[in-house]
């Protein structure tokens, strides 16, 4: 089966690309490229036999979808903090951008449209565990954008046409485009390189984890499981198990950390995203069981970080948080203000 996968050289996507590579399908990726490689151990998602076009979301045309069969949209800007710096820009990429691929993808005959969407569209809950008919009350732009895309997507489909929404919990993992902006990881991070597993916030929000090896199985899932059985659903990527507070997982970083200790950053409060998630249903579903748990992540992590001989410089380097390195592109003059290049990138 010949996909699209974009976003396919990002944090999720290059490790995704090599797991749907591996087990026969025929991948086009398409990705604007920000991100380069950032962690040299790594030897995953170097992405051979992908065809590869390097293009901005917003300017796919037909013929960089035709002949697919199968679209797996993973592009975006990608998190709460990115999506607060321009909420229309978020808008116009996660959501105005998604739709259009999704109806060009309708147009030339690709039967499924796996979004990327995400747990956070659920807000700050208190008590409650979240199922997929519960009410999205997203508190961000990243969140609202992902709601606005879900809702408009599932009217596009028909007996041809299966558009199928995957709400991932908060993704951690070794990627060769690594990203610590995210908790497991950067709590690691923070461990290894500095000693202390520093929380930003008071650790008390609930947030549910899945490693990104676990979202490109859920993925393959979807692409497996008879068209009618997908067709407009809307699927948790995670497991029960892996709830957590941050509390607990600055825990679990902190016994697999020797000698660290776990300090609170004095400008840290409450955050306002808490949200605790059933996963049944993909489990009932799509038999689908998550190989990944989040004690596992932080053992790969670890050794990762010490292959790489990860220093604190390199924990404060901004290549590894997205907001910090998009804004230094747009501040060199490489990308302009709404983040295209202001020449074509190779």
């Amino acid at each position: 089966m010949k996909i699209v996968v974009t976003g396919n050289t990002g944090y999720i996507g290059s490790v995704m690309t090599e797991q749907l590579v591996n087990v026969g399908y025929d991948v086009i990726g398409i990705d604007a490229k920000y991100f380069p490689r950032n962690l040299k151990c790594v030897s995953v998602g170097l992405q051979s036999g992908v065809s590869q076009i390097i293009k901005d979301i917003r300017d796919v045309q037909e013929e960089d979808l035709k002949g697919a069969e199968a679209v797996v949209h993973l592009a975006a800007l990608s998190n709460d903090p990115m999506g607060e710096l321009n909420p229309e820009r978020t808008s116009q990429i996660n959501y105005v951008a998604t739709i259009r691929l999704a109806q060009i993808a309708k147009k030339v005959g690709a039967r499924r449209f796996i979004f990327s969407s995400s747990c956070s569209v659920y807000g700050a809950r208190q008590g409650e565990i979240l199922q997929e008919n519960s009410e999205p009350i997203p508190v961000t732009a990243y969140a609202k954008s992902k709601v606005d895309a879900e809702r408009d997507l599932i009217p596009l489909a028909d007996r041809s046409f299966a558009p199928v929404i995957l709400r991932n919990a908060t993704a951690y993992g070794l990627s060769p485009s690594m990203r610590l902006d995210l908790v497991v990881n950067n709590l690691v991070a923070c461990a290894y390189a500095t000693g202390s597993i520093v929380l930003l916030s008071d650790g008390m929000a609930w947030r549910p984890q899945v490693h990104i090896r676990d979202i490109g199985l859920a993925v393959q899932k979807c692409l497996e499981t008879p068209i009618d059985r997908i067709s407009s659903q809307v699927f948790n990527v995670g497991e029960n198990s892996e709830n957590y507070t941050v509390r607990e997982i600055a825990a679990i970083v902190k016994e697999a950390s020797p000698g660290s200790a776990i300090e609170f950053d004095p400008k840290g409060g409450k955050d306002s995203r808490s949200y605790r998630v059933d996963f049944s249903k993909i489990r009932d579903w799509l038999k689908f069981r998550p190989a990944w748990n989040v004690r596992k992540g932080v053992h790969e992590l670890r050794q990762a970080l010490k292959g790489e001989a990860f220093s604190s410089e390199e924990f404060r380097n901004t290549r590894f948080y997205r907001v910090p390195y998009l804004t230094g592109l747009v501040e060199k003059g490489l990308l302009d203000r709404d983040l295209r290049w202001r020449t074509r990138k190779s």
